[in-house]
């Protein structure tokens, strides 16, 4: 047992726990954990030389609900993306399947660094809360609310000057049950909220109806989880009024880094 407990311990300082055998404790979300394969990896290079290009005054951080809205191999979400944020120089630093973990193992591996930006938007949680409930929602909800708050940590200590515009986790239906944690975590996270470097910002019920059931075409029909453009539109319409109070009107021209992929949907040349 001994043994097993310091290879648990040399995997996770080393940044290589990803998943574990049974019977291994699981990972708290307040610890950086890296993704470590190959996609990953690449795409996290990617984005750290995105980081260095262009100017980003917006910064969004999250999973791959954040991802596939500035990204590539999305194009009609990314027209959207386009359409709702040109002019204010926005990034999108979202990875796909990412936990609060492996999200803050990016922010603490050089993803946020020397950016600076004047906003950042942060979702995250939702992959933590899974599409099983928990046999102990209340534990799940503390355990997921540490891990926010430990990314909220992170940001103001490498963006000191950024306003974080921490978001509420979405609505999903590929498990009623979930919902009620979702909740709890919303209620907590929203306390994080200081008036004035931190603000809390929850779409719940444009989304969803007072029970968490999901209104016609906000989600995706096949997993009830990734917003459709309906879906982003109400993201969007909430963000910017925001963007026009702390960073005025957009610009007619946009400095923000080209965007970028999922690496593994690049195509041979």
């Amino acid at each position: 047992m001994k043994k097993c407990a310091l290879f648990f311990v040399f995997l996770l300082t080393t940044g290589m726990l990803l998943s574990f055998p049974q019977g291994f404790p699981t990972v708290p979300t307040d610890q950086p954990v890296a993704r470590t394969d190959q996609n990953s990896m690449t795409a996290h290079r990617e984005l750290l030389e995105k980081a260095k290009k262009g100017r980003i005054d917006i910064y969004f951080e999250g999973d791959s609900i954040t991802r596939r809205w500035g990204a590539t191999d999305y194009p009609e979400l990314l027209a959207n993306w386009k359409q709702n944020f040109f002019g204010w120089n926005a990034a999108d630093f979202g990875w796909g399947a990412d936990n609060i973990q492996n999200i803050l193992w990016r922010l603490n591996n050089g993803e946020l660094d020397d950016i600076n930006p004047k906003i950042i938007v942060l979702l995250a949680g939702t992959n933590n809360v899974g599409n099983r409930a928990s046999p102990d929602s209340e534990a799940k909800a503390e355990d997921v609310t540490r891990g926010i708050k430990a990314l909220l940590d992170v940001m103001r200590v490498k963006a000191p000057e950024a306003t974080i515009i921490l978001m509420g986790i979405f609505p999903r239906n590929d498990n009623s049950a979930v919902m009620p944690t979702i909740k709890k975590i919303n209620e907590n996270i929203s306390k994080f909220a200081d008036g004035k470097r931190i603000r809390f910002l929850d779409v719940t019920d444009k989304m969803a109806d007072s029970d968490g059931r999901l209104f016609d075409g906000v989600m995706n029909a096949g997993d009830k989880l990734h917003p459709t453009i309906k879906g982003y539109q109400i993201w969007a319409d909430a963000l910017k009024p925001i963007f026009t109070e702390l960073l005025g009107p957009p610009a007619k021209e946009d400095l923000a880094p080209p965007p970028t992929g999922d690496p593994s949907a690049k195509k041979p040349l």
